[in-house]
């Protein structure tokens, strides 16, 4: 909550403070040692480069749930990419098809929290006796809200003793 505060306020202020017509007008460099030219030059992309994000920028200081990178994506784009050299070795395409979808349904657990296989084993016993439109509580993240909510009553419950 105070991120988002932060950004909302006080990110939003030095954005708001910030001149975008001069930034505009910084020459790409200018005239003098080689060195000079060097470190202005890199100075002139590094407002480019702001410049070019300054509608991303401005999003990202308003909105507390935007991330300033994009590592989540990244790491399940490498999930797809590895995913998609061992399709090669998948045998027919009704193969490929449940590989995708055990692909799919274990990424969104990851995202969700959920461990993979207590869901799949939980799904695959219960699939065959779930109705069609009960299939949407088996999504990983309606299970995971079923799950905890069913975990006070378990733990309530106390084992017999002999």
């Amino acid at each position: 909550a105070r991120s988002v505060e932060l950004r909302a306020s006080e990110l939003a202020m030095v954005l708001d403070g910030i001149d975008v017509s001069k930034l505009k007008r910084v020459p790409r460099y200018e005239r003098g040692t080689e060195t000079d030219r060097d470190t202005k030059k890199k100075a002139a992309e590094a407002v480019n480069y702001a410049l070019g994000q300054w509608t991303e920028l401005n999003v990202f200081c308003a909105d507390g749930a935007v991330p300033i990178d994009n590592n989540i994506s990244e790491r399940e784009m490498k999930r797809v990419v590895l995913n998609r050299k061992n399709s090669l070795f998948v045998g027919n395409p009704r193969g490929g098809r449940t590989a995708a979808i055990l692909a799919s349904l274990t990424s969104t657990c990851r995202r969700h929290d959920v461990d993979p296989q207590r869901y799949l084993t939980q799904l695959l016993i219960n699939l065959p006796t779930t109705r069609m439109n009960e299939l949407s509580a088996w999504l990983p993240d309606q299970w995971k809200l079923l799950q905890h909510a069913r975990l006070p009553s378990l733990q309530n419950h106390t084992t017999p003793t002999l």
